[in-house]
């Protein structure tokens, strides 16, 4: 049962119900809660009295009791272990959002072991700015709709500041009409689908588990659990047959009809499991198939309901199973046990302490009786005078079809197949909006070929963004994007800038012939550091900078002139006839000074040959330029 206990902590769903008239100091809150207790559960009466749970029905406790929200507010809260079925889970959703259709006063939170499940369920229509970070405190069920706290109304809210919001105005609140449907489609078919869910089906098995399932047939989830989960020392327990086969292969056999929800009848008809040697003997499978498996379904039904009954019943005698095991967790934790190896003397001798302290605890007589529950209730039932003339005479209607069972996968590739057509849709969605905006953003730049395309706009962007003013922050581009906020204490960084070019400001005193000529400095500051304008920069200077700049830059350009270096710019002065003679008179002007280099041509050409290089492909040319607002078209003759 060890693992029946571990997934106890998954599979869960979470929910809590939160009346208005918790937060007014007006009304007595806990009289209140009472009653609003008996009229929620009066009302889904009618949907749960013939449903059959996978583990736990669904339940509801006041707030008094240990909370699954750990909310001071007086509340109703419940959760539901729901394991392999999921048909349990939104069938409780369904009766989340019919309880607050009848009740419009309240606020309910719903949320599962893998968070807020009802926004991953339309997770195709959510917006941009909500994520699994910050929606804590954020959706609610209220009015039979959905509910998620705007981030401009509340950045960081608490349930309280939620439920406030939620009364004062929940119009606000209402999440769009796509996610509305998202989430309501799913549980539209209930509870006309619960119905559908459950599965009659004939089973022979002693009389003594007859009248069990007869008097309390929810008890046939435990008896599929004790079955499923069951390991080698529950086992034990059935190879013995003590409590529901006191006569052994004696005991008579009985048919009745038992009603069970699907993932229960798939879970015992899929395993196979040899009878134990002190069950009564079986109809052959050979002479009468229809019997044969009305007797096995039968066998594993005892067999999982032995189980269970002595594992509770040893379980409520420790008063251990779950809330032992987080007990004992805790201890570990916390460092308890020293780091013992389990087993030696020094780690027993600390177990049975915490044992013994354990069992004079309030968690052990709550635990016992939740343990001990089943039990006492079986134990009950089989005190009663019972025989097989109770079940004799009786019609027993025939077992529900369960091709079903073949027709999963169907369900699957549907269920998939709706998902692809959701994603696509959402794909479409997103690219036309992205076509638009594209469209919108290259304005009279875009074209559909290089022949309509005026080059010279490439130019152009690239000057405006390299001037664009730009702070700390990163570079402006045209494109409104959501950047995240830079954590830097400019103060310290404009002082260690200046410590390492070794001055209180830098100024760019470039003249106009530089600037045409592309060259400027890497930092322009107009002011200096206590607001002042900076005078003549030379009057900064040391005696030797300008002799030292001078014979840097001299032997600078005279490493250059060794390197094939010229040849790759095309010259101001320069036309296409004359860069290929200069190519094979390299020589003769090797000793010239430098021409004027054409930037913007350059510029454009590289550019070009790096958009021509990524073959359609994205790539960082395309990416740059994008950011500017300029997309280039497809090269019609690439490829020719």
């Amino acid at each position: 049962m060890g693992t029946a206990t571990a997934a106890a902590q998954q599979d869960t769903l979470f929910y809590a119900i939160f009346p208005d008239s918790a937060l007014s100091q007006n009304q007595n809150p806990s009289t209140s809660l009472q009653s609003l207790h008996l009229q929620i559960l009066s009302s889904l009466s009618p949907f749960t009295s013939h449903y059959i749970w996978q583990h736990q029905p669904f339940s509801l406790s006041l707030s008094t009791t240990s909370c699954v929200c750990s909310a001071s507010i007086p509340h109703l809260h419940g959760h539901l272990r729901f394991g392999d079925n999921l048909e349990d889970e939104w069938f409780a959703v369904f009766l989340l959002f019919h309880v607050s259709r009848l009740f419009p006063s309240l606020s309910i939170r719903a949320w599962d072991s893998d968070g807020e499940f009802l926004l991953i369920e339309a997770a195709f229509h959510l917006p941009r700015w909500l994520n699994p970070d910050n929606s804590h405190n954020r959706v609610f069920i209220r009015n039979s709709d959905l509910h998620i706290i705007p981030i401009h109304e509340l950045p960081n809210p608490t349930l309280t500041d939620s439920l406030k919001f939620l009364i004062a105005d929940d119009s606000h609140s209402r999440a769009p009409d796509s996610i509305q449907i998202a989430v309501k489609s799913r549980i539209s078919d209930y509870p006309g689908r619960a119905r559908r869910n459950m599965h009659n089906v004939r089973v022979r098995v002693p009389i003594s588990v007859a009248r069990v399932l007869k008097e309390e047939p929810c008890l046939i989830s435990l008896a599929v659990e004790g079955f499923y989960d069951r390991d080698i020392d529950t086992m034990k327990y059935a190879a013995k047959m003590e409590r529901f086969l006191r006569k052994g292969k004696e005991e008579e056999l009985v048919c009745v009809a038992v009603t069970m929800s699907r993932a229960m009848y798939a879970q015992l008809v899929r395993q196979a499991f040899q009878p134990p040697n002190c069950y009564p003997t079986m109809p052959s499978r050979s002479e009468n198939a229809g019997s044969y498996a009305e007797a096995e379904l039968g066998m594993k039904i005892v067999c999982g309901l032995e189980m269970v009954y002595q594992q509770r019943r040893k379980e409520g005698v420790e008063g251990k199973g779950s809330t032992w095991n987080k007990y004992r967790e805790s201890l570990e934790r916390s460092g308890y046990f020293q780091g013992l190896i389990p087993g030696s003397k020094e780690y027993k001798r600390l177990m049975d302490n915490a044992e013994e302290y354990y069992k004079k605890s309030s968690l052990f007589s709550r635990a016992s009786e939740m343990m001990s529950a089943p039990v006492r209730r079986i134990d009950e039932i089989l005190a009663l005078p019972h025989s097989a003339d109770d079940f004799q005479g009786q019609e027993v209607p025939p077992s529900d079809d369960d091709s079903w069972l073949d027709s999963g996968e169907d369900e699957l590739n549907a269920a998939l197949l709706e998902r692809q057509k959701e994603m696509e849709l959402y794909n479409l969605k997103l690219k036309k909006k992205q076509g638009s905006k594209e469209a919108q953003d290259t304005g009279p730049s875009s074209s559909t070929s290089f022949d309509n395309f005026d080059l010279s706009d490439v130019a152009k962007s690239m000057q405006a963004f390299v001037h664009k003013v730009s702070s700390y922050e990163g570079a402006e581009v045209p494109e409104n994007r959501e950047l995240k906020e830079v954590d830097l204490d400019v103060d310290r960084f404009f002082k260690d800038i200046e410590s390492v070019m070794n001055r209180q400001g830098v100024e760019d005193t470039g003249s106009d012939d530089d600037c045409e000529e592309g060259f400027s400095s890497d930092m322009d500051f107009d002011e200096s550091e206590d607001g002042s304008e900076i005078g003549d920069p030379s009057a900064n200077k040391e005696d030797g900078e300008d002799t030292f700049m001078g014979s840097y830059s001299d032997a600078l350009n005279e490493e250059l002139k060794n390197t094939t270096l010229k040849k790759s710019f095309i010259r101001a002065d320069e036309e296409p006839s004359k860069k290929k003679e200069g190519a094979l008179n390299a020589n003769e002007d090797m000793d010239e000074d430098f021409t004027p280099v054409d930037v913007d041509v350059n510029l454009v050409k590289n550019l070009l040959d790096s958009f021509s290089s990524q073959q359609g492909l994205p790539g960082p040319t395309s990416n740059l330029l994008g950011l500017m607002g300029v997309h280039l078209p497809e090269d019609a003759n690439r490829g020719k």
